[in-house]
């Protein structure tokens, strides 16, 4: 299955508040949407930065009977040996890539602009100077801590070790808590400081 050739609607977006000198672009997991995501961004929003929560096209998904969902590309299996819908994962790169363009044609310099996701949602670029912030429930029945784990341990490959945060939270399943929001919130403001 390649996914992502249907349209998806325009994202939610939390406006800055003041003009925007940087921008975070969050994607949401499957069968979700940005607006829950743009909520509560909304609640821990910094004044110059722009919140954009796009929403993933509908699309069967093998994993779910191939029920038509919000998916960024398809998924066949939760195991690490299920194989991976690659032009699907390419396909939803280059519409993140086209999101990152357009707010550089806003005016943002790429430098100030944040990519992150929940469970399907993040997808990883190349630059190996860039910050990540991985957060997991130790509950997650979903996604099991180990896997977290082994993603963890692949991103230090991928780019700076000492780049590379990864947080755990106690008794948090498949979602996201208070704490890891004021965790997100901590790790954006610091990497997007007011500059006017």
């Amino acid at each position: 299955m390649c996914g992502n050739n249907m349209s998806a609607p325009l994202p939610a977006i939390v406006p800055a508040a003041r003009k925007a000198t940087a921008a975070v672009i969050f994607l949401h997991g499957l069968g979700d949407t940005g607006h829950g995501w743009a909520e509560a961004f909304a609640g821990i929003r910094s004044s110059h930065i722009k919140y954009i929560c796009p929403h993933a096209p509908v699309m069967p998904v093998t994993l779910n009977m191939n029920m038509a969902m919000p998916s960024w590309f398809d998924i066949t299996g939760l195991s690490l040996e299920s194989q991976e819908d690659e032009p699907g994962i390419k396909q939803a790169a280059e519409n993140v890539k086209a999101l990152i363009e357009q707010e550089m044609k806003n005016g943002i310099p790429s430098n100030r602009i944040i990519l992150g996701g929940f469970s399907q949602g993040p997808i990883s670029g190349v630059n190996r100077d860039i910050a990540i912030l991985q957060c997991h429930g130790d509950c997650d029945s979903l996604v099991p801590l180990m896997i977290a784990s082994l993603t963890s341990e692949k991103l230090k490959m991928l780019v700076n070790p000492a780049n590379v945060t990864f947080k755990t939270y106690q008794g948090m399943m498949h979602s996201s808590c208070q704490q890891e929001m004021m965790d997100i919130k901590q790790f954006i403001d610091k990497l997007l400081p007011p500059i006017d």
